[in-house]
């Protein structure tokens, strides 16, 4: 892979960093901004919002500008929303500052994959995906739990400051290190990308992201209270168990896109079925220590690692640019919001496990979308053997 994508994919460790780092500091964040616990949570909820909704339309935006230049402006406005969060002395600032570096971390997602296609053609674009794509593992396996440190012991203002300094280095490392490459001359600007949306094929896609993200986030979201709740870990475990989800996303990832290119159907199907598996058996077997613990760690080896194929088929359908990757990245946001959504509801309805049965029933609704393709597929070969007899 050329330099340029693993910058583009350190990129995305800083802002995937900055989406979560609310999680891991939310008393403090609280006391400082003398509001609750539930409103500072609120603030994870409006970034996710404003990267579904906000993304796309700045992507827009800046469909005339070549790529690097997009990414310029881009960590532009991240830096400004990410330093306004730094000295924010109030909740309203605070929800602005997460508002503007949510959108702005949308749409530089999206540009960062349709720029890492670019930079490496057609036979290779799920392993660039998957390499770019990197920067979000990481960003949950290291980002997450280095900015709570720095929260934990500098305060949570240097947390921010500390995201905002790792955003400097990505753009400097883009001015650096990313070629300029012209905009491509057959975008034709927002009529000719939004032109795509008209396929049926592809909003299918779309929403089997939506199904594979919600299905592995109604676990994840709720990972601490059902495994010291139901499982019985000690709360000092837990940190240890989500360091080795992380490490599983960064295998499965790197698997799923060595495949994605050739097999991004079978390998989302069968990443789906695992995924409905492991939750079953999650929602089954939660009070056992060692089985919930494997079942945890099988959904982080099949479930966001399934976002190399899942791009691979979205572009399949429509094509490499901003605004389609963009609106893709939005779906997959809509998965989150609908996990922690619904769960929540779920818990509340019919207690702690709920969450992982709907889990599985995401992954099924995703497999059912992808099951009549992947037979017609198969289906295929067999008529044209039979017509050449």
């Amino acid at each position: 892979m050329p330099r340029a994508i693993h910058l583009l994919a350190f990129g995305i460790f800083a802002m995937v960093t900055s989406e979560f780092v609310v999680a891991g500091l939310m008393p403090q964040m609280a006391e400082g901004l003398d509001t609750t616990v539930p409103r500072i949570g609120y603030l994870i909820t409006a970034f996710a919002a404003a990267m579904a909704v906000g993304g796309p339309i700045l992507t827009v935006a800046l469909l005339r500008l070549p790529p690097k230049n997009a990414l310029l402006v881009l960590f532009a406005v991240f830096l400004a929303g990410n330093a306004l969060a730094a000295t924010a002395t109030g909740y309203g600032t605070m929800l602005a500052a997460r508002v503007i570096t949510g959108v702005a971390s949308q749409a530089l997602f999206g540009t960062a994959i349709s720029l890492a296609v670019r930079l490496v053609g057609p036979e290779r674009r799920g392993r660039a995906v998957a390499v770019t794509l990197n920067g979000l593992m990481l960003g949950t396996l290291l980002g997450l739990p280095l900015a709570t440190l720095v929260g934990e012991h500098f305060g949570w203002r240097a947390a921010f400051w500390a995201i905002t300094a790792l955003a400097a280095l990505a753009a400097l490392g883009t001015i650096a290190g990313i070629p300029t490459l012209e905009r491509p001359a057959d975008t034709g600007g927002f009529r000719s990308q939004a032109a795509v949306f008209r396929s049926r094929a592809l909003w299918k896609r779309l929403l089997t992201s939506t199904t594979v993200i919600a299905a592995t986030f109604c676990a994840f979201s709720y990972i601490n209270p059902i495994l010291t709740d139901i499982t019985g870990l000690a709360p000092s475990t837990v940190p240890l168990l989500l360091v080795a989800y992380g490490a599983a996303t960064v295998v499965g990832n790197t698997v799923v896109g060595r495949l994605a290119d050739r097999h991004a159907l079978p390998v989302l199907a069968t990443g789906l079925a695992l995924n409905a598996a492991f939750l079953t058996a999650f929602a089954l077997l939660t009070d056992l220590p060692a089985a919930a613990v494997a079942a945890f760690l099988g959904i982080g080896l099949v479930g966001v690692t399934m976002n190399p194929a899942m791009a691979t088929r979205v572009q399949q359908a429509a094509d490499a640019g901003p605004l389609v990757n963009t609106v893709h990245a939005s779906f997959i946001t809509l998965g989150i919001i609908l996990s922690s959504s619904l769960g929540g509801l779920a818990i509340d309805a019919a207690g702690l496990r709920a969450p992982l049965w709907l889990g599985a029933a995401f992954a099924a609704a995703g497999l059912a979308l992808v099951l009549p393709e992947l037979a017609a597929r198969k289906a295929r070969p067999a008529v044209l053997r039979g017509s050449a007899m």
